[in-house]
């Protein structure tokens, strides 16, 4: 092997090098810009198929189809998003990641040399302190190593020895079918359709295949990028599996018509999409076609995908699932492709843990003050859904962490320390239903007095429940000072209630039996108080005090199992 072909071999991989981290640098910048858009857009999602593909397509240019296409499974997989949604978007996706072979194509501009300055005037951008500064110096770095890397693997593919090897191998499988499936396996491999189509161009440009056989080797990598789906549904559920099944076989269809297609009209194809050549390169001819195949095909399967969709759901059957897995609303693992929106659903589903955990406390304290021997196999069913749902959120946190902005890992941290708040609350409502038992096994119950004082005390706590849920989930900083009052009036009530209780017992207006159980209660109600004032907090303390309040109580009764 001569110096020659050794340097041109070696220049082509630190190409290819060099345009997947422009493309990942570019991906990122947009993504920290827009990520708030991102979240609003699927907020407005609705069930109409073209304006999720128009959604679909805005989001993909500023990030990966893959990346939307395993976002929406991560929503679908959640409850968050119905399949026929969801589809649409991905069809939308497919033609907003054309954005990548549009951009690529411009290396062939007689400009371009001035478009590497981006990678340096980007590089200094991300020295300021400013984030949108640093994010949009991201963008314009991604941009210039993006055209640098191109250029690179153009003047690698243009080596005499290079170029013959690629022209002879492609003409020895100069077969539509064999191209296609070339193109969808390393499009599989790589996970990544822009990049393949990346470097395609840069063979065309740097004449090492021909446009006629470039176009199906681009169709191929149209398929073969549904393969990153099919991946990212495998750990979701049912409906994922479905969504992913019903993207491959629309996307199947689309590129076998384009292939039968092109086969057909090759030669008035070439002619057709050359005559766009600029500067004698066909590289700007190759991602147009890209983007007329997609606009072209992806609003046409929209009358398929109900039809498909329904054939599916008869092939990939439901398994049983985990006695909980239903409890989750929110958040699945492919929602982590964007750290934004996961971080959304996260707050969403400890929301929701939350209102679980207030569902339990009534229940709880319902059976034990009103004695009421019914109701303790819900309790039991909704603490391990809080459980269940605490391990996880818990999972997904520690996943997300790593992958959020600076500013946003304080938040992160916060709801570590909220649904460990949550989980205890839950607790306290399952030993509350278990005290019932107990109480009933022995024949005992609460005098009226007793009653009265405890309905005082738990009405101040269900108050207590809206502010802090208010403070959590909308930020409304105007309860937080009512919050710690209210928790000062409950330890005031405890004391209280204790004085009371013992003056009973000596006037014998109330069993000295009793004195276990009111004391528990008394001091477990105080507790549930303590960690709904730790979430108000939450919203100016990661750990949920402030600079008002005093240290929380450590110690608790350990919850009794069945």
């Amino acid at each position: 092997m001569n110096e020659e072909l050794l340097k041109s071999i070696m220049y082509l991989f630190v190409g290819i090098a060099v345009l997947l981290c422009g493309m990942k640098f570019m991906s990122g910048g947009l993504k920290k810009i827009t990520g708030r858009g991102l979240r609003n857009f699927f907020r407005k999602t609705q069930n109409n198929a073209f304006l999720g593909l128009a959604m679909g397509t805005v989001i993909s240019l500023v990030t990966s189809s893959d990346a939307t296409s395993a976002l929406v499974i991560g929503f679908i997989n959640a409850g968050a998003m119905t399949i026929f949604q969801g589809i649409s978007i991905m069809l939308g996706g497919y033609i907003g990641t054309t954005i990548t072979g549009i951009l690529a194509s411009f290396s062939s501009l007689p400009i371009s040399i001035y478009l590497l300055s981006l990678a340096f005037i980007g590089t200094m951008m991300m020295f300021f302190t400013n984030e949108k500064i640093k994010n949009i110096g991201e963008i314009l770095c991604g941009l210039g190593l993006l055209f640098f890397g191109l250029a690179v693997m153009k003047d690698a593919f243009g080596n005499a020895d290079i170029k013959a090897f690629c022209t002879s191998m492609f003409a020895s499988i100069n077969f539509p079918i064999l191209l296609f499936f070339i193109g969808l396996v390393v499009t599989a491999l790589a996970q990544s359709s822009s990049a393949v189509t990346g470097i395609i161009i840069a063979m065309v440009g740097g004449g090492a295949i021909p446009l006629s056989s470039a176009l199906y080797i681009a169709l191929g990598a149209t398929l073969g990028t549904v393969a990153t789906t099919l991946l990212s549904s495998i750990t979701g559920n049912v409906e994922g599996k479905r969504t992913a099944v019903t993207a491959f076989i629309l996307r199947l269809i689309s590129s076998a018509v384009a292939v039968a297609l092109v086969w057909i009209f090759e030669q008035y194809i070439v002619t057709g999409l050359q005559a766009m050549a600029i500067g004698g390169s066909d590289e700007f001819p190759l991602a147009m076609f890209i983007l007329i195949y997609n606009l072209i095909f992806m609003p046409m399967l929209i009358p398929l995908i109900k039809p498909v969709s329904n054939l599916v759901a008869r092939i990939v059957k439901d398994k049983k699932k985990d006695e909980y897995a239903d409890a989750v609303e929110f958040i699945d693992d492919g929602l982590l492709k964007s750290p934004d929106i996961a971080l959304m659903q996260a707050r969403k589903e400890i929301v929701h843990m939350y209102d679980l955990s207030f569902e339990n406390y009534k229940r709880g304290l319902e059976r034990v003050v009103g004695g009421l021997t019914e109701g303790h196999k819900e309790v039991a069913k909704t603490e391990g859904q809080i459980d269940y749902l605490n391990e996880r959120i818990t999972d997904f946190l520690i996943k997300l962490a790593p992958l959020v902005q600076t500013d946003s890992e304080r938040k992160v941290g916060t709801y570590f320390h909220v649904i460990n708040d949550i989980e205890r609350i839950g607790d306290h409502g399952f030993n509350f239903s278990e005290s019932a038992d107990a109480m009933l096994s022995e024949e005992l119950s609460f005098s009226d007095a007793a009653k009265t004082e405890l309905a005082q005390m738990d009405k101040k706590i269900q108050e207590m429940f809206v502010m802090a849920r208010e403070c959590f989930a909308e930020k409304q900083y105007r309860n937080l000072k009512k919050l710690r009052e209210y928790e000062e009036t409950i330890h005031q009530l405890k004391q209280d209630f204790y004085s009371n209780h013992y003056e009973r017992v000596l006037k014998e207006e109330c069993s000295q039996q009793m004195t276990p159980y009111i004391s528990t209660l008394i001091v477990e109600l105080e507790r549930v108080a303590d960690h709904l004032t730790n979430i108000g907090y939450s919203i100016v303390n990661p750990t949920g005090d402030s600079e008002e309040t005093t240290p929380k109580k450590t110690g608790r009764r350990r919850k009794a199992r069945q």
